[in-house]
């Protein structure tokens, strides 16, 4: 599919367990470290459009965060090809990631220059991340000093206000109290307004799969068992549980 934004061509992704961590250590140097492998991705194959709204279904381990991870480069497939063709804003884990030394403030320029921005187009949207995360005199305390709840509203503001071409989300929509999921939720609907904007939404909510979401893709134990209508992909998801 020519117009892809994202293609998985024929993705098998492998971990290899070690009993320990020394096991792990020993493994670098040598090939003979027993290890057991898990298979997160078996041979997964899709294409998704640009513009296209698509929710990620399945139970804990069905190989939904690998998925992510791929298409975001945390991590690469063990076989096959991953396909990116444009800038991945992917809300996995709101609170890490974050240099404890620095402010928030710094933080915003931090992951706006790896986001790939530079600092006039931070500049413009610095004060609406600030705003957004509630944080006011604390943006310029060291994000040490943060609190979780603190730091998951920084991160989410700073992905949210910075334009993605690919936008991700992995079950972070129970950041802070009810009013600033509400506000969140706000957020990205005002994203999507912009038709130009690939979703990406892994979530156990199927009210907001419904909401979000015109496709769904359901994985179990690391195989697509169904990829079309957000609805139909619902009801085979709940025939899973």
């Amino acid at each position: 599919m020519e117009d892809a934004i994202i293609k998985f061509e024929n993705v098998t992704k492998k971990y290899k367990l070690f009993s320990n961590t020394q096991n792990r250590l020993l493994s670098v140097f040598s090939k003979s470290v027993p290890y057991k492998e898990k298979v997160a991705i078996n041979d997964v194959s899709f294409s998704i459009k640009k513009g296209e709204t698509v929710a990620i279904l399945g139970k804990n381990g069905a190989g939904k965060s690998s998925m992510l991870k791929m298409i975001s480069e945390i991590i690469f497939p063990t076989q096959g090809n991953v396909i990116v063709n444009g800038r991945v804003n992917a809300l996995l884990q709101l609170s890490t990631g974050f240099e404890q030394e620095f402010t928030g403030r710094e933080n915003i320029y931090i992951k706006g220059y790896i986001l790939g921005l530079k600092a006039k187009e931070i500049k413009q949207v610095e004060q609406k991340i600030i705003d957004f995360a509630e944080l006011e005199e604390y943006i310029d305390q060291p994000i040490k000093s943060y609190s979780s709840g603190m730091k998951s509203r920084l991160g989410f503001a700073i992905y949210a206000n910075i334009k993605p071409e690919i936008f991700i989300i992995d079950e972070t929509l129970s950041v802070g109290d009810a009013a600033f999921k509400k506000k969140c939720l706000k957020k990205i609907n005002e994203i999507l307004s912009d038709e130009n904007i690939t979703l990406l939404f892994v979530t156990h909510s199927m009210e907001d799969a419904r909401q979000f979401c015109k496709r769904g893709i359901v994985l179990k134990s690391g195989k697509i068992i169904f990829d079309g209508k957000i609805d139909q992909a619902i009801e085979n998801y709940q025939k899973t549980i």
